[in-house]
This record gives C-alpha cells, structure tokens and sequence, in this order.
C-alpha cells in the first residue's frame, strides 16, 4: 500500500510500558484504516500484547493476533486486497475534472451498490430474500451468506496460534436471547472461526452465527468498542493502549439527508468509546482521592477491610490511551462502511498509516505518566488542525 513517508525520527517501544494493547473498533469497509495503523505499528516495533476488536475489528485482530509475526502484516495485505479485489469502475490514471469529489462520490455509491446487490468476495454473497423465505428457514433472517467469510478466516487465521495465548485475543458479541454482551477471549476460551464471525453477524444483513447452544449477533448493537473490556481485565501496571476508532463523535452540521445519515451513523457508533472513557477516567479520579484520604488515616483507626482497599489502590494501573480515529473524507457519505472499492481501501490504509506515524513521531506521549490512571491523547487531530 502506498501508505506514505515514515516518521522523522524513529520511535522507540518505551522500556517502561509493560504492555501495549491495539483496541479494534467495528466500521466495515473502513477497517482498512486499522491496517495501515497496525503497518505503522509493526514497522517500528510496537507489536501489541493484547488485541481486542468488534465486528472488522476482530477480524483484524484474529489476523494480527493468529500468526506470527512475520506473517501478520502480508496476511492483512491479502485479506484486504482479496475482499475489495472486484472491477466495477475504469482507473483514473492522473488528476483530472473526472477524480473531483462528486466523481468520487459516484465511484464510491457504485461500489456500496454492488456490494449490496452481489456481496463481496471472501466476506458475503446474497441468498434468498429473506422477506420470501419460509418463517424459521435458513434464510429468513438474513440477507446474506457469511460462509465466504468462514473459508477467508480459515485461510488466513493459524488458529493454533491465536489459541497459544502469546498474544492475547478477544472479539466482542451480543447473545440474541439475553441481549448481552460478550467477549470471547482467548485467556479462557479456544477460537474458533465461529467466535470471530459471531462478532461481526450484523442484523439483518448477515446472519446470527451459533457458538455452542447460544447464537450471537455483532457485538456493535451494544458497544463499538472493546475499551471497557481491557481496563477491567489489566493485569499490568502500565499500559500503551492504541484505540483505534472508525467513526468521529465530531463532525460538521447535516446539509442534506446524505449527510444526516453519515452523521447519525457516526454518533452511533463513536458514542461508547466516549462513554466509557469518561466513566473511567472519573472512576480513576475518585480512586486516587480514596487512596489519598486512606494514605493520610492514623493506622489505628483502619480496619483490616481499609487496609486492603489501600493495598489494591496502591497497585492502580497507569494506562496511556493513543486516540486514532478515522476522519471521513469529502466525497465519503452514509455507504463508506460498505464501500468495498480497492481504490477506497487503498485510501483507508494510507490514512491509518500517517496518522499513526504522527502518533508514535510524540515520544513524549509514550512514556509513563508519573501517577495512577488513565491519560488520553489524540496526537494526529492536534497535528492536523495545527496544518
């Protein structure tokens, strides 16, 4: 991919991080983006610890998290070249009044258009209408056929290795019955291509896949991110966390229904990943203020219950949050998630690569904080508002 220049200076994974997680939003076509920022990633040593991802995310992540790592960054090049490997439109070979932005955009509803009409290679293909189909059949609650995607993972996922644990692995799924959320993780789980897929089965498109004698839908109904899942499960006492999100909670004011439709499926899917900041960073806050209040207690008025909690909140964990989020181009509206054209996913990749250079060029961002809890950073916004 033609993901442009590297970094001035060549970053360095930080001595002092003890762990460095890559966090996978869902987002379709869009995923792409979370190649390039994992190219970026593993061309500078910053191999992650733990990868958890939702819907394309933990596709990517199964990816990254089933080879070695040798194999990582060529497997993601042939997944993403080989599902967007479909001519619909002639090559533009040099700028001109045909690559404008109302070009683009009807390149790009052509490709959302197909996709929709013929599926897309390695990923889904049209079955039945579901609308015609007999009540209970195979095909009457989807409009697609996910099985594509099972050979794709079966191809391109050593799930032998994603189950040695080396890299810890987790794609969250919501049960259809109960409504709840779920992570399946490799550190109590062995993954199978039925765990990722369940994480990327979005109703009514594609269809619920079964995990035992539970069916699942993708975990993006309930929450886009796997953010809150690796801060209840940290381990470690520091952490380099790269979240990486597909849709912006910020974005301009809807001119037209295209654009009201884009920016409700942003709000949507950015939602929680701002939520569940919020709700640890003041939870982080309030742990410190305990800590210090129990700190400053004579010894004997402590009961053996406040000493433990002074104990536990002396081995808060400090977590340093990377913020990449995906920002939209002009032409792009409601479809770039399932925009699947070689030319957008080329596109994508690019974007994450450079934003993700413009993250780890900031050493200073990478290091420890000096004190428990969590600091979010959003370097390659600052960059780019800065020109």
């Amino acid at each position: 991919m033609d993901a442009g220049p590297p970094p001035a200076t060549p970053p360095t994974r930080p001595m002092s991080i003890d762990q460095i997680a890559l966090l996978l939003q869902g987002g379709g076509a869009l995923g792409a983006y979370q190649a390039g920022v994992y190219e970026a990633l593993h061309e500078h040593g910053f191999e992650p610890d733990w990868v958890a991802g939702v819907s394309i995310g933990g596709i990517n992540g199964a990816i990254i998290a089933g080879n070695r790592p040798e194999n990582r960054l060529p497997r993601l090049r042939d997944f993403w070249t080989s599902v967007t490997d479909r001519r619909f439109w002639p090559a533009v070979p040099v700028p001109g009044p045909w690559d404008g932005d109302d070009p683009r955009k009807l390149r790009n509803t052509w490709a959302s258009t197909l996709a929709m009409l013929f599926g897309q290679p390695g990923l889904f293909s049209p079955h039945w209408n579901p609308w015609l189909s007999l009540r209970g059949s195979r095909t009457a609650t989807s409009f697609y056929d996910t099985a594509p995607l099972r050979e794709t993972l079966l191809r391109l996922v050593d799930f032998p290795v994603l189950n040695e644990r080396r890299m810890r692995y987790a794609a969250g799924a919501v049960n259809v019955l109960s409504g709840n959320f779920y992570y399946f993780d490799n550190a109590d789980t062995e993954i199978l291509p039925e765990h990722v897929m369940a994480s990327a089965a979005l109703p009514p498109a594609f269809p619920m896949v079964q995990v035992g004698t539970d069916h699942y839908w993708d975990g993006g109904l309930v929450s886009n991110t796997p953010l809150q899942h690796l801060l209840e499960h940290l381990s470690c006492q520091s952490s380099l966390v790269f979240q990486v999100d597909l849709f912006s909670a910020q974005g301009p004011l809807p001119r037209d229904m295209h654009d009201v439709l884009a920016r409700q499926k942003d709000i949507q899917y950015s939602s929680r990943t701002r939520l569940v900041t919020d709700y640890y960073l003041k939870r982080y806050a309030q742990d410190r203020r305990l800590k210090s209040l129990l700190d400053r207690m004579p010894e004997e008025l402590l009961t053996d219950e406040d000493r433990a909690l002074r104990d536990t909140l002396h081995q808060l964990p400090q977590t340093t949050i990377l913020h990449l989020i995906y920002q939209q181009t002009a032409y792009e509206g409601q479809a770039k998630d399932y925009d699947f054209s070689a030319t957008s996913m080329k596109e994508h990749w690019a974007s994450g690569y450079r934003d993700t250079a413009r993250t780890l060029r900031h050493g200073e961002w990478l290091g420890r904080s000096g004190e428990a809890g969590i600091k979010v950073h959003d370097v390659h916004r600052l960059e780019r508002e800065r020109g």
